[in-house]
């Protein structure tokens, strides 16, 4: 009895506060909070799959998420210039579309938490506790399945994360040569020219002060 209060009262509070980060990461103006407020959701979603017996999960949700993927965004919102994105809210065309998602979202959530559905073979799936007890675990269950029964998809997964990588150089260095063209001092060799560009005008003065 202890340990499922100790689980239900866990479970309260990693739900809670992954969802009241998560309205905070929305409704924060500031990229940086909001990308706080995420890495604060990925750890209480870390914690629920612990609560749920799914340890590798867990860590991959912090070591790829918050460790990789929001790094990443803090790195990008600091190459960004911020001061020129304007302080007043902007509202876009798919705000019409968001808002009926987010209603059918809402009564999805409603509906899920209110109902107790029947627990059968077929929800259950084809690695139920049973099973994974008897592979070793979940981490085993999950190599097993990923590296058997779904190892195309796998390998297709990683080859579009590799073109996307791939892609996103390629756009960063075309970026980079516009920034070039109108920037000149931040070509190759501008700074060789400027400097006999200086050279050559104080040539005169140097001349004049001789006489």
């Amino acid at each position: 009895m202890a340990d499922n209060l100790e689980t239900t009262v866990a479970f309260w509070y990693l739900a809670i506060a992954a969802v009241g980060a998560g309205v905070l990461m929305l409704a924060s103006r500031n990229p940086v909070h909001a990308a706080i407020s995420l890495v604060i959701v990925i750890f209480h979603v870390a914690g629920l799959f612990v609560i749920l017996g799914a340890g590798f999960l867990a860590v991959a949700q912090i070591a790829i998420y918050a460790g990789a993927i929001v790094v990443l965004f803090l790195f990008t919102l600091m190459m960004l210039d911020m001061r020129r994105l304007p302080e007043e809210r902007v509202t876009h065309r798919q705000i019409w579309l968001g808002i009926p998602l987010g209603i059918l979202l809402a009564i999805e959530a409603v509906v899920v938490s209110v109902g107790t559905p029947e627990i059968s073979e077929s929800i259950k799936g084809a690695f139920p506790p049973a099973t994974v007890s008897e592979l070793g675990g979940s981490t085993q269950a999950l190599a097993v399945a990923l590296f058997n029964e779904f190892t195309l998809p796998f390998l297709g997964a990683s080859v579009l994360l590799t073109a996307a990588t791939i892609g996103a150089i390629v756009l960063a260095r075309r970026i980079e040569v516009h920034e070039q063209a109108d920037y000149p001092q931040a070509r190759p060799g501008s700074s060789d020219e400027a400097a006999a560009d200086q050279s050559s005008a104080a040539a005169p003065v140097l001349e004049e002060s001789a006489r």
